[in-house]
């Protein structure tokens, strides 16, 4: 049986790839798409989901989120991303007559109380949206099976020494998410120091499908962390861990985020001693299968 997600979003390349999978894998019943400011902001990430829905022909339903953080100014990724947050493939221009709403929480609250079955929600941005969703209809929490979200490390960062970019961009929303008392898997910056998309297998995605060749173009224009001989792809670990979890090593831990710290604001303080604890933090992913399992997982894809 697929196992019915909700993914909220910032495309983003890495994103695009996390997208790619979970639009096209039978595994995974992929519920709506949702937006959220972050790598770039609101209207780019929009029109970037867009966009991939289009190039997927897909149904599944888009709804744009809030462009602004709780309580800070954005912050983006432009210098990572490119301009418009998907550089390095020419994709039509988007087609605003696809996008579903501009209301993502409410969608999002009214398909988990209508739904027959409890829906994983894989936040990959900023957790804005999630945050508000929670806040502002709390009875949702009883149909969330789990949030599997792309964000937190814990070693540094890399948006400053401390924190990861995704909490960086609105902690205090992560503040919220990690306090909410709905299971947390926190797929960080430790998955991808360890598993790097090796610049060998970039080269080969350009002859396997359509949807390789336009990730091998956007990974080409790539600019963010480079480790050894490759690139991290940060959101499709998240996905790849929904599809192979027994290739990750997991570990129970109490995350909290700060939020006054000059220097720490954004970061995920992760302490694996207390007894009590509010997520499961995934440390690290099989290195010998990793590529393996990232093709494997684009092979449905056209």
């Amino acid at each position: 049986m697929a196992i019915p997600i909700m993914i909220d979003t910032d495309p983003g390349i890495d994103d695009a790839a996390a997208i790619s999978i979970a639009l096209t894998h039978p595994v995974l019943d992929l519920k709506m798409i949702t937006t959220v400011h972050g790598n770039v902001n609101i209207h780019k990430t929009t029109s970037n989901a867009l966009q991939l829905k289009a190039f997927f022909n897909s149904d599944v339903p888009i709804h744009q989120g809030v462009a602004t953080p709780l309580i800070n100014q954005p912050v983006d990724a432009e210098h990572v991303h490119g301009e418009t947050g998907m550089a390095g493939f020419e994709f039509p221009q988007a087609d605003y007559d696809l996008l579903t709403s501009d209301k993502a929480v409410e969608a999002m609250k009214e398909t988990l109380l209508n739904s027959d079955e409890s829906i994983t929600l894989v936040p990959i941005g900023p957790l804005t949206n999630i945050a508000l969703l929670l806040r502002t209809y709390p009875e949702v929490s009883r149909q969330i099976k789990e949030i599997v979200l792309m964000g937190g490390s814990a070693g540094r960062g890399n948006v400053t020494p401390a924190a990861e970019f995704n909490i960086y961009c609105d902690p205090e929303a992560a503040d919220i998410v990690f306090n909410s008392h709905i299971p947390i898997t926190m797929v960080g910056l430790d998955v991808a120091r360890g598993a790097s998309l090796t610049y060998e297998a970039i080269n080969k995605l350009q002859e396997k499908n359509q949807t390789s060749h336009m990730l091998y173009h956007m990974f080409n224009h790539y600019r963010g962390d480079q480790f050894g001989d490759g690139i991290a792809v940060y959101d499709a670990y998240t996905i790849l861990y929904l599809l192979y979890p027994e290739k990750f090593s997991v570990a129970d831990a109490n995350v909290k985020i700060e939020l006054t710290g000059t220097y720490t604001k954004g970061e995920t303080v992760v302490n694996f001693d207390e007894e009590t604890t509010n997520a499961k933090v995934v440390l690290s992913v099989d290195k010998s299968q990793f590529i393996t399992m990232f093709f494997e997982a684009l092979s449905y894809a056209k």
